[in-house]
């Protein structure tokens, strides 16, 4: 893979690979998670973003802009640019306007960065970015440079996006709403399990486009990496690696680092983080519980649910009598929304059954024996990290991609049960059936069926 790099930051022989991320956390974490593998493996690698993720990850994490870290036999360091927006300017609430705006500022500042890292003996060997940005395959090209693309999805995600930008079958319509949708090696998706942006009634038509945007630019990259693995996809990646572009499948990510030397897991790797934000402290507290005893809920770092929906998944945890550790997280400041608040009376109810966090350190919690089940949005990085832990899940998609995952498992994987449909069947859960539905994953003979499918 080349020489180590030298002392004085120069390169030697080594290779340079530079990422560019979209600025929220679940493009971030695959992209970091890839350089970190890259990097412990004996190459040189970059990180950029927009400042405006930069800002949140150097307050939650210990990063210096520039300074390469020592990972492995490489080296990792992070570099973000200004977008040439304010961060409070109303148009970042505009996905179309702000993805225009990141494009004509990145296709200046990217080819910038790259003759600066040439000047300094660092010069890039390939950039590598993940979907919403797929002009940075334009900028490599026009440098001359190789690009790889980072799917941060599952391959029938991929694949469900590929036939629909290329028409290849029908999909849900304004005159056929509710049709089936049949695509190769996959399972028949009704109408609320393909992802939701395609359907002609959501309200996120801009997140269609932005995806699709990527699927115009697809024959530019030499191949699409992706954060899956082949046991879990295997059927659908031969067949979109024959019909579109080489697919390497390289997950699961978020796995802790083995040195390729010793055969230890890295603890360097471990510290480098680019959290949004800080995580809580709670791995004691679940120290104290039995195992597979405490309910795990968390809905990613987007997913806003309504305070009623709230109430009644607080309500049903108190009636189903389970542990539980509960991410209830600030809303995004762009959603423009009041904080969730608990009920009255709520924790003093719980007691020590109960923990609520702001964040968590999700890998470790996922991974240690007290969890008995992940009650999720079933995203794709908690998707993985769920799969790969062995962790059964209660599904509680609301949008997008989210929806096809819970298809995948609950029916397909049979890992996991069924709590909602998504967004589109429009109504709150009520707390009898959280309550009955967290009583079924966490005890009984279905919970033992999705642990030991978890297991496999």
């Amino acid at each position: 893979m080349g020489s180590p790099v030298e002392s004085n930051g120069s390169l030697g022989n080594n290779i340079h690979i530079f990422l560019i991320s979209f600025p929220a956390q679940g493009h971030v974490n695959p992209l970091l998670r890839l350089g970190k593998r890259l990097a412990s493996f004996g190459l040189f690698v970059t990180l950029s973003a927009p400042e405006f993720a930069g800002l949140s990850i150097r307050k939650a994490n210990t990063i210096t802009d520039d300074e390469p870290t020592r990972l492995g036999t490489g080296m990792i360091r992070f570099e973000f640019f200004d977008d040439g927006w304010d961060f409070n300017d109303p148009n970042r609430d505009d996905l179309d306007s702000y993805l225009a705006q990141l494009e004509r500022v990145g296709r200046q500042k990217l080819p910038q960065m790259i003759r600066k890292q040439a000047e300094k003996g660092r010069p890039v060997s390939c950039l590598v970015n993940n979907p919403f940005i797929p002009w940075v395959s334009d900028v490599a090209e026009i440098l001359g440079i190789p690009s790889a693309m980072l799917w941060v999805q599952s391959c029938a995600s991929f694949s469900t996006y590929y036939h629909y930008y290329n028409e290849l079958a029908p999909f849900p319509s304004e005159h056929e709403p509710e049709i089936d949708v049949q695509l190769p090696y996959m399972p028949l998706l009704t109408y609320d399990e393909v992802p939701s942006f395609l359907h002609p009634s959501t309200p996120y038509p801009f997140l269609r486009r932005a995806i699709l945007g990527q699927f115009k630019n697809l024959s530019k990259p030499f191949c699409i990496l992706m954060d899956t693995f082949q046991e879990l996809e295997h059927e659908v990646v031969e067949h979109m690696s024959k019909v579109c572009r080489p697919i390497k499948t390289i997950g699961p990510l978020f796995k802790e680092l083995k040195s390729p030397s010793t055969g230890n897991f890295t603890s360097e790797s471990n510290a480098i983080r680019a959290d949004f934000y800080a995580a809580d402290s709670c791995l004691e507290w679940l120290d104290s519980k039995t195992p597979q005893s405490v309910v795990y809920i968390s809905f990613g770092s987007v997913v806003h649910l309504k305070q009623e929906q709230v109430d009644e998944i607080a309500h049903g945890l108190l009636g189903s009598e389970v542990s539980f550790l509960w991410v209830v997280r600030p809303p995004p400041k762009e959603l423009k929304v009041e904080p969730h608040v608990l009920p009255q009376g709520f924790l003093e109810k719980a007691g020590d059954k109960g923990k609520i966090v702001k964040w968590s350190p999700q890998e470790q919690v996922l991974a240690h024996p007290s969890t008995a089940c992940f009650v999720t949005h079933c995203g794709w990085n908690s998707t993985m990290e769920a799969l790969a832990s062995g962790v059964p899940v209660v599904a509680f998609p609301q949008w997008g991609d989210q929806v096809t995952d819970a298809k995948f498992l609950v029916d397909v994987f049979k890992v996991g049960i069924r709590l909602c449909r998504g967004d589109s069947e429009g109504r709150i859960v009520p707390r009898d059936e959280v309550e009955r539905c967290f009583r079924a994953a966490t005890g009984g003979p279905e919970a033992a069926e999705m642990k030991q499918n978890a297991l496999l």
